[in-house]
């Protein structure tokens, strides 16, 4: 599948035949690869007497271009690998063999077959249509440091988007970016972190980051919760190798600052996105539903949740936040990435 893809990548129309020639199979065998490449969701276009291409706008990941875009300082801090197919690129970026703990990995695909979300869920990624990110970052201050973390990253998400072009993004408590239309949200990008080590000591960070590039309506009605791509957000195609080279650059400038500030830096900054603030809110933490108003968030990342009972905090893990009206039941959606 990967040379078929490489024979395609021009956006040109192939003949079953010529792909046939240069591939060195049967016409019946190019027809087979082609279709499993659709089952994965890319979009390919197939008229009669020209053949197969690439349907516009469907761009493939490119390493090269990824690292032209980079900062020189980052291109100098991250060894960046992209595959055509794998589980998930959470598991594969361990894979990557870096230099010293002061290197990043960074592993991006055009499909997983295993992509994970928060709580359990699944990350849908059709084939070519989205960015579908990992990062492994080494960190020696513990676990406990590691706090307000997804927040950050979440913000250097928006910062990257809008770097591309994406405007009226908001950030919901503790690590979706969403993109307002009028009144309403959509999902554009999820964060999930995995964290291993020691509670004191030296940790690794597996970032796993997920952005809607180019989906086709039909992907966009598959996905359990309002969605969005950037294409939609921008009006104008937005190049998918563009924003793995802008994420990649802001992604690195958090983690540098994180290390030294914490989130506390991120502070100000987040709460300026947060899509909730001084909205009526239900939070529901492992089955608990508490109402309240969303007040920001405290130096730690900790949503701030004001209530009839007096001010509290509540951290990342089995909480999800929706908007609502106290002790009204709300719409079960799903806000997982």
């Amino acid at each position: 599948m990967e040379k078929v893809l490489k024979l395609l990548a021009d956006g040109s129309f192939h003949s079953g035949e010529a792909l046939g020639s240069a591939l060195g199979i049967s016409r019946a065998a190019v027809w087979k690869k082609l279709k499993m490449l659709e089952e994965l969701g890319l979009q390919l276009d197939s008229v009669k007497g020209k053949g197969y291409r690439l349907h516009p706008g469907v761009e493939l990941l490119d390493q090269q271009k990824i690292l032209d875009g980079l900062d020189q300082a980052v291109r100098e801090a991250v060894v960046i690998q992209t595959c055509l197919k794998t589980a998930s690129t959470n598991d594969l970026v361990r894979d990557i063999h870096v230099a010293s703990p002061a290197i990043k990995g960074v592993c991006l695909a055009e499909y997983q077959t295993s992509g994970r979300g928060r709580r359990g869920r699944s990350w849908n990624n059709p084939f070519g249509s989205t960015i579908s990110m990992s990062a492994r970052w080494f960190y020696s201050a513990g676990m406990a440091s590691l706090e307000g973390l997804s927040l950050a990253v979440g913000l250097s998400v928006v910062k990257a988007l809008k770097s591309c072009g994406a405007d009226n993004l908001k950030l919901k408590w503790p690590n979706d970016v969403l993109w307002q239309s009028s009144a309403d949200f959509q999902k554009l990008s999820g964060i999930l972190l995995e964290v291993h080590g020691d509670p004191t000591g030296d940790c690794e960070v597996i970032i796993g980051i997920g952005v809607n590039i180019a989906l086709s309506q039909e992907q966009i009605n598959d996905i359990n919760q309002p969605a969005v791509d950037i294409q939609r957000v921008c009006g104008v195609t937005v190049s998918r190798n563009r924003v793995a080279s802008a994420l990649i650059n802001e992604l690195c400038r958090t983690l540098d600052a994180f290390s030294q500030h914490g989130f506390s830096h991120f502070k100000k900054q987040w709460e300026q996105y947060d899509a909730f603030a001084g909205q009526n809110v239900v939070l529901d933490a492992s089955g608990n539903r508490v109402s309240g108003v969303a007040s920001g968030v405290n130096v730690r990342g900790g949503l701030l949740l004001k209530t009839g009972e007096g001010m509290m905090v509540f951290n990342g893990g089995e909480v999800s936040l929706k908007a609502g009206s106290p002790g009204k039941p709300l719409a079960k959606k799903s806000a997982e990435k």
